[in-house]
């Protein structure tokens, strides 16, 4: 009566803010895709109940009540499950790990019901990005996140993640921008290669990145490394930060970008994965 559930890292390929509800909630255009690393979430029915944290990023984590795995088991009402998250994305990163975290949740408490997963648009009510997890496929996210579509298949392609070890708070990089009415996404043409997507994306920008960086500098260091490394197509901050990527055709390219990055920079969070399609 366990199963173990993988939580992949949210990537903002690009992410146009385009307004401002009369709530304060930013409106968002953004491509979003899931990258082959991430946590992972254990859920057992036949063990004692609660959270257990571990992973090489728990200890930047509380096994409160208010944590977003416990709230998902809540959602369900399993909040008598014992639950192991093993976390290895950095906490407050611009990955969306806390919502990836909850969506792996809901996906294992309903696997081992035997069940089906429920209506993604019920879940925002967890927060705005975890719909868009339990989908877990490429998607535009527009709104404050409740509108999802899918896109277009996206070509292989392969990206460097890079954290300074800072965390960032969002509130603050919102509260940062200089203008809140910028234009969403253009249209996305058909895709073949990852130097075709580099090419779109290139018309795309990141709208939380300059403030980003006010905020956070080293943003910029950790950009200027990902666009030294050969073969990298496209350098750029997902989320809030402060993780950045490094678009790349072949996953050989990758990995080594992302060695070498890592023997630069020990202090610096580093992680080469695909694109899951």
């Amino acid at each position: 009566m366990a199963t173990e559930e993988f939580a992949p890292a949210k990537i903002n390929l690009a992410l146009h803010v385009t307004g401002r509800r009369a709530d304060g909630y930013h409106l968002l255009d953004s491509l979003v895709v899931f990258a082959g690393v991430g946590d992972s979430v254990r859920v057992a029915f036949d063990a004692e109940p609660g959270l257990t944290i571990d992973g090489p990023m728990g200890n930047g984590l509380a096994a409160s009540d208010d944590n977003l795995v416990l709230r998902a088991a809540r959602f369900l009402g399993e909040e008598n499950s014992a639950i192991t998250l093993t976390k290895r994305l950095p906490v407050a990163s611009g990955i969306g790990g806390g919502s990836a975290d909850a969506a792996a949740t809901l996906r294992a408490i309903c696997r081992l019901r035997g069940g089906t997963l429920p209506d993604p648009a019920t879940t925002a009510v967890l927060g705005a990005d975890v719909p868009a997890c339990l989908i877990g496929k490429p998607l535009r996210m527009r709104g404050i996140g409740e509108v999802l579509d899918a896109v277009p298949a996206l070509p292989p392609a392969h990206l460097v993640l890079v954290n300074p070890g800072v965390s960032v708070s969002t509130p603050d990089v919102f509260r940062a921008l200089e203008r809140r009415d910028n234009p969403g996404l253009p249209p996305m043409p058909a895709l073949k290669t990852a130097a075709d997507l580099a090419g779109y994306l290139s018309t795309c920008r990141n709208d939380l990145e300059p403030a980003a960086r006010k905020l956070i500098p080293s943003i910029g260091a950790v950009l200027a490394a990902l666009e030294a490394r050969p073969g990298c197509l496209l350098a750029r901050m997902s989320g809030s930060g402060a993780t950045c990527f490094g678009l790349f055709a072949e996953g050989l390219t990758a990995t080594a970008a992302a060695a070498a990055i890592e023997q630069a920079h020990p202090g610096w969070w580093v992680a080469a994965a695909p694109i899951l399609s």
